[in-house]
């Protein structure tokens, strides 16, 4: 892609994504990544080579130098990072720090799936200050039926070793846990197993789907106000109105909410609570601020962020790499210029709705309807309406229980 003018409004990447391994050691059944309609991972090398990531810590330095960057977030992902080894992670970790220069912070984060740590890598990584996030399903075996190794061997044993590794020797490295939504279980009951883990943090992530590959529990639909042969106004959402994501994390919040002490962030409930009170957001599933993450895939291939692969195959790809392009060049990329672009990227119905500053349209991939995109309200919409609604309320009421605040 030729070099030239950023778009206007474009904003510099502050969060890099590596692969530093892009396959994984388990086969949980329902993984967009390796099950999903993407198929880009099979060709490409099961590591990061030495020259990939010395020229992506190379392209790093030279974009936060470009656009006068003080912090930065380096994600070590995959796949499984750890199968490319905890002193390889620290070593490009390093790399990073050291190209970046002592002016800038590099904060550095792997997020893996808990069954490779041990004391030994731990306390690598937590020597170069590189933190540990874990995805699981829940904070107990019954939770994590689905995430198996290739040989259908549950995983739930080693993984809860390492979160409680974690916990016990390496607090500090300890980053927290990711578990995707599954409207299936009891709210409460999988919230209070993953607080018996002890995180600091927890990333509650809807499951990816969108219009034309719902997700779980949500039969197909169309989007509010797509023509689609019937009036509008029966141009129902998937479940014909029926809010299963958002009645979960309600639950969820209500527990959070009304524990008395905070026994944990919790992002998404945070980052809403925040922008309703008019402040800044920064995450990727709710609020108008645009996306800066991109991915560098084993190749030096690169991407955009991984969810977009739940949409279809090659949905990610830009056709540019670390060694003949600069991250500026992936700033001039339409799909990046997309994400950056706030409500004008969103659809007409998103535009006009009073929960637009906080809601943002949702999940971008969560917007996607084949042949016709993602300008379309997130499949989620009557999800995220419920749960905004119910923050909100709360809201509310904490401040009418404010002596002398105004009715």
């Amino acid at each position: 892609m030729p070099s030239g003018r950023l778009p206007d409004g474009a904003v510099p990447f502050g969060q890099f994504i590596v692969k530093a391994h892009g396959r994984c050691n388990l086969a949980c059944r329902y993984c967009y990544l390796y099950a999903g309609p993407d198929r880009t991972w099979r060709d490409r090398p099961a590591a990061a080579s030495p020259g990939v990531l010395d020229r992506t810590a190379t392209r790093i330095a030279e974009h936060a130098a470009g656009h006068g960057l003080r912090a930065l977030a380096l994600v070590l992902h995959g796949g499984e990072p750890l199968l490319a080894g905890a002193g390889r992670l620290a070593g490009f970790a390093r790399l990073v720090r050291e190209r970046a220069g002592p002016e800038r912070t590099v904060a550095v984060t792997v997020q893996t799936n808990g069954t490779l740590l041990t004391e030994d890598r731990a306390a690598l990584l937590a020597r170069h200050s590189i933190r540990v996030g874990i995805s699981l399903d829940g904070g107990r075996a019954a939770h994590n039926t689905l995430r198996t190794d290739h040989a259908g061997r549950p995983s739930w044993p080693a993984a809860a070793r390492g979160a409680r590794l974690l916990a016990a020797r390496h607090p500090g490295a300890y980053a927290g846990i990711l578990t995707v939504v599954d409207p299936r279980t009891d709210p409460v009951e999988l919230y209070e197993s993953l607080l018996e883990l002890r995180p600091p943090a927890l990333d509650l992530l809807l499951p990816h789907g969108n219009w034309t590959s719902p997700p779980p529990g949500l039969p197909p639909g169309l989007p509010p106000g797509l023509p689609s042969g019937l009036p509008a106004d029966r141009a129902a959402p998937p479940g014909g109105g029926a809010t299963p994501y958002g009645d979960w994390l309600a639950a969820v919040f209500d527990r959070w909410w009304h524990a008395g002490h905070r026994e944990t962030r919790i992002r998404l409930f945070e980052e809403c609570v925040a922008l309703l009170l008019g402040l800044p957001g920064a995450t990727e599933s709710l609020g108008l601020d645009p996306v800066n993450a991109i991915v560098i895939e084993t190749d030096g291939t690169i991407e955009q962020v991984d969810s977009l692969k739940s949409a279809y195959d090659t949905a990610a790809a830009t056709g540019l790499d670390v060694f003949r392009h600069s991250f500026d060049d992936a700033l001039r990329h339409p799909g990046i210029a997309a994400r950056q672009a706030g409500a004008g990227a969103l659809a007409a119905g998103c535009r006009a709705c009073p929960l637009l500053t906080v809601c943002g349209g949702g999940h971008y991939a969560h917007r996607y309807r084949a042949g016709h995109g993602f300008r379309n309200p997130s499949v989620y919409c009557a999800d995220l309406d419920r749960l905004i609604r119910h923050v909100a309320g709360r809201l509310a009421g904490a401040a009418r229980a404010v002596p002398g605040a105004a009715p």
